[in-house]
């Protein structure tokens, strides 16, 4: 057996329930960080896809991060020796919004556990599946799947990583950029209470993690994707969205995105097909929304 199969044979966390409501305050804030000029959603307001990780924050404490800045343990971090995780991607279907202020309960459950080897060696996927229900009324309002790729590597063994090869921007229907840097991911990092040095220790980014610069949140590159029709399908709304990262994104250059409008075919929904990267690099996030 290979190390990643020991380590997980026989883990099967079971599923956890939470309850928690998205506050006005992170939706003003990030709307600050995107320069729009006021905040998208207020109290009883609809707030948009994927503005829901602001919510349901975990809060280990301080003695219970590792060198990385990630938890050591977790219910859902599998026991995995000199753990690294990347995230992968994922898949939101979206019957109703979430609004600001309303309690919203979420069920958590291990939906897979894939091992693959690749180029890097051996990579365990592991794939959590969300229901987010309406405490007032338990009405179903989503339902997410996020993807995780977890790693065996040793503190100080880096990646390797050089940054990407400069490349011409893609032809889009729709596009915007954002000037990112250190202060961008820092804040990122803040509303999200996420310590992973990699966003904000450029000595720990380059020097122990092996990449050639602080590294954008996969979270951020797709919502900021998402931004392409929230601001462009006035009137339409994303009814689900499937997305894959391809490679990081690091900070120094302008973020962009860009999407343009697909047909559904047969009984598919008309929607957009979105992506986003640093400028003068590939994508790093790949998608397809519906509207509805």
């Amino acid at each position: 057996m290979s190390v990643l199969t020991d380590a997980l044979d026989g883990w099967a966390p079971g599923p956890v329930t939470d309850t928690d409501a998205l506050r006005a305050w992170p939706v003003a804030a990030f709307s600050g960080m995107l320069d729009l000029p006021g905040t998208v959603a207020d109290d009883g307001d609809p707030i948009p896809p994927l503005w829901h990780w602001f919510a349901f924050l975990e809060h280990p404490a301080q003695a219970e991060l590792g060198a990385d800045g990630h938890p050591t343990d977790g219910h859902f971090l599998p026991p995995i020796p000199d753990r690294r995780r990347m995230f992968a991607g994922g898949r939101l279907r979206i019957d109703e919004p979430v609004r600001v202020g309303e309690q919203v309960r979420r069920d958590t459950a291990l939906d897979g556990v894939r091992i693959k080897s690749g180029r890097s060696g051996e990579m365990a996927f592991v794939t959590l599946r969300q229901e987010f229900h309406r405490v007032a009324d338990d009405r179903l309002l989503m339902v997410e799947e996020q993807d995780f790729v977890y790693r065996s590597q040793p503190a100080g063994t880096g990646r390797g990583m050089s940054a990407p090869e400069p490349v011409d921007p893609p032809s889009h229907e729709h596009a915007l950029t954002i000037a990112t840097g250190p202060e961008l991911l820092f804040r990122f990092s803040a509303l999200t209470y996420n310590a992973h040095r990699i966003h904000y220790d450029h000595p720990y980014a380059t020097g122990v993690e092996g990449y050639p610069g602080l590294v954008v949140h996969g979270p951020l590159l797709a919502m900021t994707a998402l931004e392409i029709p929230r601001r462009h399908a006035a009137g339409q709304r994303v009814t689900s969205f499937e997305y894959r990262l391809t490679s990081p994104a690091f900070a120094g250059a302008d973020l962009w995105a860009g999407g343009s409008a697909v047909t559904g075919e047969g009984s598919g929904a008309p929607g957009m097909e979105i992506e986003c990267g640093s400028v003068g690099g590939p994508a790093s996030v790949r998608g397809r929304v519906e509207l509805g």
